[in-house]
């Protein structure tokens, strides 16, 4: 990989901001030499974010580096491994929909592909 070789790379980097009534979740990509680096130019934009919409960049950030040097359909920018026993729906509604997301711009307990 790339990495080794001390070249520039694409990360995408998952850091949230916390607003007055909650909080948000933005991944972002970034060429970058190694995951500190990534991280810490995310941080930094998440910061000015946080800044011109009245909310504070909390410091947790996750980064991912992109197998592909060449981003286009299909491209996986970001993956998170979680160990649990829940089940499909379970899992779903303890992590991704738990009511409280804004907007409501897709239902996926709701959607029968998320349960094959």
């Amino acid at each position: 990989m790339a990495l080794e070789a001390n070249e520039p790379v694409w990360f995408s980097v998952r850091c949230v901001v916390q607003h007055v009534d909650g909080f948000e979740e933005r991944i972002t990509l970034w060429r970058a030499r190694s995951f500190d680096d990534a991280k810490a130019q995310a941080e930094d934009e998440s910061e000015e974010y946080a800044g011109l919409v009245g909310a504070h960049h909390v410091g947790a950030t996750q980064a991912f580096c992109l197998s592909d040097d060449e981003l286009g359909q299909g491209s996986e920018v970001f993956s998170l491994h979680r160990h649990s026993d829940l089940d499909a729906e379970s899992y779903l509604r303890r992590f991704l929909v738990t009511g409280v997301e804004r907007p409501p711009d897709v239902d996926l307990l709701g959607d029968e592909r998320f349960f094959r």
